[in-house]
């Protein structure tokens, strides 16, 4: 079993490096992509544009805070990660449940399909890696 690395890890180090650059090639795409949609095309499928937008600005966050992974910003990545994950999910089953649910596809339509799955996996392993860096518990430092 490995072992977790010292207290106090940063989040944008290392491995990070990689996985911040992974979600800033996704924000910029979602940024974009959202953007688009929301002064052009806004009225045929609002729902799925605002959907793709909030995907966007959840992606640029936790960009910031994997990159920046002071206390504070963890705390801001673990919530962005969270919600993604959960958002992912979410939409993912639903659009899969009801191909025509949202009007258009989002981001997270059909779990990423659309982005290559990427935004399935990803925060799961942000969330793996906030965990991998989190500094370790008193029981842990003293044993």
């Amino acid at each position: 079993m490995m072992a977790r690395p010292a207290a106090g890890r940063r989040t944008g180090r290392g491995f990070g490096r990689v996985l911040v650059t992974v979600y800033g090639i996704l924000a910029f795409a979602a940024l974009g992509r959202s953007s688009y949609e929301l002064v052009v095309k806004f009225g045929e499928a609002p729902v799925a544009y605002t959907l793709s937008t909030l995907a966007a600005v959840v992606y640029v966050v936790a960009t910031f805070a994997l990159a920046i992974g002071s206390p504070a910003w963890r705390v801001t990545a673990w919530i962005t990660v969270g919600i993604e994950a959960v958002g992912v999910l979410t939409i993912g089953a639903l659009s899969l449940a009801d191909a025509e649910a949202f009007g258009e596809s989002t981001v997270w339509s059909g779990f990423g399909q659309g982005y290559g799955y990427v935004p399935l996996v990803l925060p799961f392993v942000g969330l793996w890696w906030l965990w991998r860096t989190s500094p370790r518990t008193s029981e842990e430092r003293t044993a």
